[in-house]
């Protein structure tokens, strides 16, 4: 039996002044959202690096704002899912991984979230693959469900890598655990995406499939992005509650 794998539940992204109330306490500044984050997660994931590369001294503070043992996963910027789609890997991903490797050992997984317009291309996504940095965990959040084919999965596999597993408008994707890391986000309960709060049921039912790849030997994160009113928080800890 292999040793259990670590459990990691946060949120996508801290930085919501609607937060203000719904979790974190009235008065906070801006500036400590990310402290008082850290002392109810272990983990967030960063998603404003899909966007645009913060500055480096960003990439510091955040560091220095969160105790020993705090990961950031950090989404692939946009010009490499997007644009490039997956295209000349060895050009596009260098940039990037200068910036995120600033965080150093609290860099967590890199997401890559490739969009719904992109079809299944197994050979740039291998090509992609083949040129990422070793050292580092890697999750693909596929939102064209041509992706979800069994020569992705094994390629997948055979790099290590995560096939994201994702509640998005009312659609779950397979839930199929592939490399050595389950990597899962929870979009809303809802058909509008980013709204509504799970129910107990439901967050029951992820606490339970995460207790089993955890069993298998997998590290697991869970990341909320449903941030109306806080309930992105609030669901995270719940969660952790029910684990």
């Amino acid at each position: 039996m292999p040793a259990p794998g670590r459990i990691r539940i946060g949120t996508s992204g801290w930085s919501y002044r609607h937060w203000v109330g719904p979790f974190y306490p009235e008065g906070t500044a801006s500036s400590d959202y990310l402290s008082y984050y850290a002392q109810q997660f272990a983990v967030t994931e960063v998603n404003n690096t899909f966007y645009s590369l913060p500055k480096l001294e960003t990439f510091e503070e955040w560091r220095g704002s969160t105790p020993d043992g705090f990961e950031f996963a950090c989404k692939a910027s946009r010009y490499i899912t997007h644009m490039k789609k997956l295209k000349d890997p060895d050009q596009s991903v260098v940039k990037f991984f200068e910036a995120v490797e600033t965080l150093g050992d609290k860099l967590g997984p890199i997401l890559f979230q490739l969009p719904p317009n992109f079809h299944i291309n197994l050979g740039r996504l291998r090509a992609l693959l083949e040129v990422l940095p070793s050292g580092h965990r890697y999750a693909f959040e596929f939102r064209d469900r041509s992706w979800f084919d069994e020569p992705i999965f094994d390629l997948l596999d055979a790099h290590h890598a995560a096939l994201v597993m994702y509640d998005l408008e009312g659609r779950l994707s397979p839930l199929r655990a592939t490399g050595k890391l389950a990597y899962i986000r929870l979009h809303g309960p809802k058909e509008e995406a980013y709204t509504g709060s799970y129910a107990d049921s439901a967050l029951q039912d992820w606490a339970a499939r995460i207790r089993e790849w955890s069993g298998e030997g997998r590290d697991v994160y869970c990341f909320f992005d449903n941030d109306e009113a806080g309930y992105a928080a609030r669901d995270a800890t719940r969660l952790q509650g029910f684990l």
